[in-house]
């Protein structure tokens, strides 16, 4: 990314680890009301770096602040970034304190996720979901972070980001979708693929079903939503246009957890299904779970191809050079002959 001139940045690296009062989390008196949208941001606001899943390493904190920094922001830290608890960055408790506290705090504009990984999902319990619906800000990230984005947007209505991580590769096309979307909306934002060779991607853009879609989006990592079926943090997809990517998973593996969406019913009632880029996810010639497998498009095909709603595959989002950022619960158009995913409302204010 080219390198800009920017406000002096803060760090915060030896802010103090608090532990958060039982108050602070009790979310007893939860009020859901309608979608909250959270403030853009401007260049010169202080973004949050968190790690709500696996840790982080020296090297990838420092590439961290100065990604965020190139974007124009300052950034803010704590701690517990840093405290490695087995393949976490810190234990279940601390992690969600640190989100919470950074929901929280009056000096702190948007939440950026350092990386997935695991562990998103175990600190949904411990989340203050009725701190975070009185201090709704941008969270963005992607991948282990749908757990993140899923039990929010059930809990909150706030309309969260799937978009990159710090540790991302911060591309021309990334940080314009950045900016297009949190900084700079307009009422309509058409989110055009790249053309650039950057995206692993040898099926190019694949209309599975054609046709045309309006409906809120929700979406985020296959394998975390399929993690949340049956559980509090599952959400309704009916009226929805759900977008998905998966990263290193065979064609078996696809094909069970998109059997596993028809058989719950997950696809019922949908509009559309904007499928990104799942990178790496063919058989394995070296060491294969089967001599014979399918390709992962004839999975796709196979599994979504009849459901009668337009499906595409490989729009610019997931494990990816050239990412779009995509707001979650704002209304959105799919339109496969256009091959393109257009937001009908900005997604912040």
């Amino acid at each position: 990314m080219k390198r800009r001139n920017f406000i002096k940045t803060v760090s915060a690296a030896s802010v103090a680890a608090t532990a958060f009062p039982k108050s602070l989390v009790d979310n007893s008196d939860y009020r859901k009301k309608g979608l909250i949208k959270p403030l853009r941001l401007k260049q010169g606001d202080t973004i949050a770096l968190v790690t709500p899943g696996s840790y982080i390493t020296e090297e990838e904190k420092e590439e961290s602040i100065n990604n965020i920094r190139e974007l124009g922001f300052n950034v803010i830290y704590t701690d517990r970034l840093m405290q490695k608890n087995g393949y976490f960055s810190a234990s279940d408790e601390e992690r969600a304190a640190d989100l919470n506290e950074m929901f929280e705090r009056k000096d702190v504009q948007g939440i950026m996720c350092a990386r997935g990984g695991y562990g998103c999902a175990r600190i949904l319990s411990y989340l203050g979901y009725n701190l975070i619906e009185d201090n709704p800000k941008p969270l963005i990230g992607f991948s282990d972070v749908t757990a993140l984005h899923y039990a929010i947007y059930k809990n909150c209505n706030l309309v969260t980001f799937h978009g990159p991580v710090s540790i991302s590769t911060f591309s021309k096309f990334s940080v314009k979708n950045f900016e297009d979307v949190l900084m700079n909306p307009t009422f309509e934002i058409n989110l055009l693929n790249s053309t650039t060779d950057n995206n692993f991607n040898p099926y190019g853009i694949t209309v599975i079903s054609d046709g045309i879609a309006e409906g809120e989006l929700i979406g985020g990592n296959l394998t975390l939503a399929v993690s949340l079926i049956g559980t509090e943090y599952d959400v309704d997809y009916s009226g929805k246009i759900i977008f998905l990517e998966e990263f290193l998973e065979e064609p078996y593996r696809v094909d069970r957890m998109l059997t596993q969406m028809i058989q719950a019913g997950k696809f019922e009632d949908v509009k559309g299904i904007a499928l990104g880029v799942f990178k790496l996810c063919e058989s394995d010639k070296t060491n294969p779970s089967f001599s014979n497998s399918y390709t992962l498009m004839e999975v796709l095909k196979d599994r979504l191809g009849n459901l009668g709603m337009p499906v595409i595959y490989g729009l610019s989002f997931g494990h990816v050079v050239d990412k779009f950022t995509i707001p979650i619960g704002i209304n959105a158009e799919l339109n496969t002959n256009n091959q393109e995913l257009k937001l009908l409302e900005p997604s912040v204010i």
